[in-house]
Parts: C-alpha cells; structure tokens; sequence
C-alpha cells in the first residue's frame, strides 16, 4: 500500500463497504487477493523459464534491462575493460577541474588585492596599486 497510512485505509474500507455492501465485500476481498497471487505466480514462472533458458539464476529484479545486461551478459573482466576508459576519462577531468580552480585562485588573487591565493600562505596587508594600461591612455 506504500503511502497510504492507517487513516487512509480505514477510510477506504469504509468507504468500499457503503458502496459494495457487506454482502459484496468479501467476494471482492477474495478476488483481489486471488489476482494477487495470479500476478505473483506469474512474475516466478517468467523468471523461471529466464532461468532454464539461460542457464542462470534470474531474480525479478534482473528484469530490467541494464542490471540483466551487466549481470548476465557480461563478465566481471568485460565489465572493467568497458569502464577502464571511462574511469581514466574520469581521473583527468578531476585533475583539469584541480587545474582551472588553481588558476581561478591565481586570477582572483591577481584582481582583488588582499585575497588569498592558494598555496600561499602569506597574504600582504600593503594594498597594491591598481595595474594599468600604458597604451591605454
């Protein structure tokens, strides 16, 4: 039921039985039940026949797609020869991102005179003096 809580259900009940009547209700409660189990029986006897026809122990939460694939299909070496390049990719792009936050801290502490910079860890209380383009003026 999830989401539901016990106020809820009471009043679903309450409300299923003034509109079906206590004469209905119990069929009701038996059908729904009845197609639960139909349901049920029927999710084991797909995994089973999965399982037969593959040769390997298919659980219902292999039925989606990318976990059957990852778990079936490929091996654990397979597995990491498709990751390996995605996991070097990965590692340069943090030691590129390390780089450029570098630099921001190096330009930062080039444009506002008294901020840190990283790696330093002196910071001058002198106010620097505003750089300037000669050719500019």
């Amino acid at each position: 039921m999830g989401n539901l809580n016990a106020w809820e259900i009471i009043v679903l009940v309450l409300l299923a039985l003034f509109l079906l009547g206590p004469e209905r209700l119990p069929k009701l409660v038996s059908d729904v039940v009845r197609l639960l189990r139909r349901l049920r029986a029927m999710a084991r006897e797909a995994t089973d026949g999965l399982s037969r026809e593959l040769g390997t122990q298919v659980t219902l939460e292999d039925l989606n797609p990318k976990t059957f694939i990852r778990k079936h299909v490929f091996t654990d070496e397979e597995q990491a020869a498709l990751r390996r390049p995605l996991d070097d990719l990965s590692r340069n792009l943090r030691g590129i991102e390390s780089d450029i936050r570098r630099a921001g801290s190096d330009v930062r502490g080039a444009i506002e005179p008294g901020a840190p910079r990283r790696g330093s860890d002196q910071v001058s209380d002198q106010p620097r003096a505003p750089q300037t383009d000669p050719d500019a003026t």
